[in-house]
């Protein structure tokens, strides 16, 4: 097999694997247009069309889908034996691709940062979602989540930091409502509401000498941010339920105070998570290194 013709199957895989020949480039580091034109100079090696195009969409044909679950297991094989080359690398080499909800990217990462600034031949392409994501099938070397929300078929390694929540009110929302002083008081407050990418409403939770509760908010405002939370807690438009981090700077500037800070009890631990692979990635495990607690 000549060069080109590898290099136009792995274009070919990476399309097929997005259904978008935009988000083939991105990942490839190259241009739309240079993907399109090695997906149509393979349909002519072949002879068949293996892409149904329009304007808004990318399918595979009967052909193409063919073609692809044959060429998986084969490109599979060849990152394989790329990868257990970095047994042979002293420093850490090559691109990791991560999944991080995007509501605690920023608290987590800095370490992965510090080991990129330190390690020139090492890249690290971070996605920040709160959707539930397939690693494997998406592309990703790793992911990370909260404990609950781990496949059995993986391997988690528990990283920093660990994160509690606060609940926070502008001195304008509690001028107007008070402080509530249990978290069964919250029924009689206005609430911020976070939905998760499913809809489901994440239910505030809290602990104090062995006592669990869990509270099923209210209030007119439903957001998918904590960023959008935090915002409108400042206006007065309820309280909301919000990572201690993102919670500081609007504490330290007094637009947000806290209350029920004796019932925010709870540790949430975060895992750094990724396939069980015989020959993993020098940079995979610097980065496990790097992150872990």
């Amino acid at each position: 097999m000549e060069i080109a013709e590898l290099v136009e199957l792995t274009v070919f895989a990476l399309v097929a694997k997005h259904l978008s020949f935009r988000q083939a480039a991105t990942e490839r580091g190259t241009s739309a247009s240079a993907v399109s034109h090695s997906i149509r100079s393979l349909e002519a090696r072949v002879g068949v069309r293996l892409f149904h195009r329009t304007t808004r969409s990318v399918s595979l044909t009967e052909a193409g889908e063919a073609l692809f679950t044959r060429l998986q297991p084969a490109l599979t094989g060849m990152r394989t034996a790329l990868d257990g080359l970095n047994s042979f690398r002293a420093t850490p080499f090559g691109t990791i691709r991560i999944n991080v909800p995007n509501s605690i990217a920023p608290y987590v990462l800095g370490e992965a940062m510090e080991l990129l600034a330190n390690n020139a031949g090492l890249k690290l392409e971070i996605v920040a979602t709160d959707s539930l994501v397939d690693i494997v099938q998406e592309g990703f070397d790793a992911g990370i989540r909260f404990g609950e929300r781990l496949s059995q078929d993986m391997i988690a390694v528990r990283i920093k930091p660990r994160f509690r929540f606060a609940v926070v009110g502008s001195p304008t929302y509690f001028e107007k409502h008070g402080i509530p002083v249990t978290p069964h008081d919250l029924h009689n407050h206005t609430c911020i509401r976070y939905a998760f990418p499913s809809g489901k409403i994440l239910n505030w939770e809290f602990a104090r000498d062995g006592e669990m509760v869990k509270v099923e908010v209210v209030g007119p405002l439903t957001v998918d941010s904590q960023e959008l939370m935090a915002d409108a807690a400042t206006r007065g438009l309820g309280l909301a339920y919000i990572w201690e981090d993102r919670a500081a700077p609007y504490l330290r500037a007094g637009q947000l105070q806290r209350c029920l800070e004796d019932w925010c009890t709870i540790d949430e631990s975060l895992f750094l998570y990724f396939p069980s692979r015989k020959h993993q990635s020098a940079g995979l495990r610097a980065l496990v290194e790097a992150m872990k607690a």
